[in-house]
């Protein structure tokens, strides 16, 4: 069982960038551009490893090495990007990881890319990339190829070797539980639970019960072995159920208008645990988004777009500005699922303004409703 952290640190000590991994300060996939560029790069490392895994890892500064974690990203989807616009894609595993010196928001990501065999190529075109065009690394660079590309094993041994020096032993799994229980999380109530004698989950939020059920909010579960984080949400709220081979987690998202909002439950993600070591993952899509009157939805929308506006142009806000410009997150959400098609648009250019606003809940209510959109998008035909 390998330990991603330690993963993650031998691969920064592996002196710089190299065909076989490449570090990012962070991943932009909200656009065609970001989305280009990120495929670009799986399409070359997977072309150049056909017989190990290549990496990818997030959050590092590129001229220092320096850690500085990004936002925790847990779109699991991120396959079906890979399979709608390259021909033999490989199989891709993003992992959050967290490490000490990083706010509890922030972590380092690692995408895994698994061998496939076979040439990777783009089937479609995507911002400035044609279709059939395929790319390779050359050393620490990603290059286009006209070429039939040439398999190569001379990473296999190298790769192999800085797995196995981050595999994990007990004393790495007890020091991360005890970490977790006393120090990243001394304000919470924080809980754990061992699977077949091999996995250990923690789990860490604030508690609330429901009738029968016990809600957390400002959620942190972590895989401790593997030192990856599972789930992490400063506002969104879940509910944790587990038996002795799986632990399952309901996530529910806030949504209304006008100071009235309830819970709808979001998605359901289920990990099995197995007696040789492994375990599955498996989710499911729970969310059927509310709907309003479109009158109704079409001032509040307006008065929204209004609101932004005289924010972006530095005007002073009143008691009731203040108290909606917490609400633009959602509201915009809210819109976009009920038909009106620029308002996620209008959202993502928010961004640079809602992120300077005083109030830092608003920017993290911003990059929540990204997330839940993510999810939304691919799992169904919004």
């Amino acid at each position: 069982m390998i330990n991603k952290r330690l993963l993650v640190k031998n691969l920064l000590a592996h002196n710089d960038e190299n065909s076989f991994y490449d570090k990012k300060r962070q991943l932009n996939l909200h656009t065609k551009e970001g989305k280009a560029k990120f495929l670009k790069h799986i399409c070359a490392l997977s072309n150049s490893n056909p017989t190990n895994t290549s990496f990818i890892v997030v959050g590092v500064e590129d001229e220092t090495n320096e850690i500085v974690g990004d936002d925790f990203f847990d779109d699991s989807r991120i396959q079906n990007l890979v399979n709608a616009y390259l021909e033999n894609p490989p199989k891709i595993q993003y992992e959050n990881v967290p490490f000490p010196n990083l706010p509890p928001d922030k972590v380092v990501g690692l995408v895994s890319i698994k061998p496939n065999g076979k040439v990777s190529k783009f089937k479609k075109n995507i911002h400035t990339i044609l279709a059939n065009s395929t790319f390779i690394r050359v050393g620490s660079n990603t290059m286009p190829t006209e070429e039939k590309v040439a398999f190569s094993k001379i990473n296999t041994e190298t790769v192999i070797s800085i797995e196995n020096n981050s595999r994990n032993s007990i004393e790495h799994t007890l020091e991360s539980v005890l970490d977790f229980i006393n120090n990243t999380h001394k304000d919470l109530p924080s809980e754990y639970k061992v699977f077949k004698e091999l996995f250990v989950v923690c789990w860490a939020g604030n508690k609330k019960r429901v009738k029968d059920t016990i809600y957390y909010s400002r959620v942190d579960i972590e895989l401790v072995n593997e030192q990856v984080k599972l789930f992490y949400s400063a506002l969104d709220e879940i509910s944790i159920s587990y038996d002795n081979e799986s632990f399952t987690i309901t996530e529910y998202v806030k949504l209304g208008l006008n100071d009235k909002t309830s819970y709808y439950p979001l998605e359901k993600l289920k990990i099995t645990f197995f007696d040789n070591g492994y375990y599955k993952m498996d989710i499911e899509f729970l969310f059927e988004p509310p709907q309003y009157n479109r009158n109704m939805l079409h001032h509040i929308y307006n008065a929204t777009l209004a609101l932004i506006q005289k924010m972006t142009k530095g005007n002073s806000l009143n008691y009731q500005d203040k108290k909606d410009v917490e609400n633009i997150p959602s509201v915009l959400m809210i819109c976009y699922l009920n038909d009106f098609k620029e308002a996620k648009q209008k959202l993502i250019d928010a961004k640079l303004v809602l992120k300077q606003y005083e109030n830092p809940e608003v920017y993290i209510a911003f990059k929540e409703a990204l997330r839940v959109l993510r999810k939304m998008k691919y799992n169904s035909n919004i």
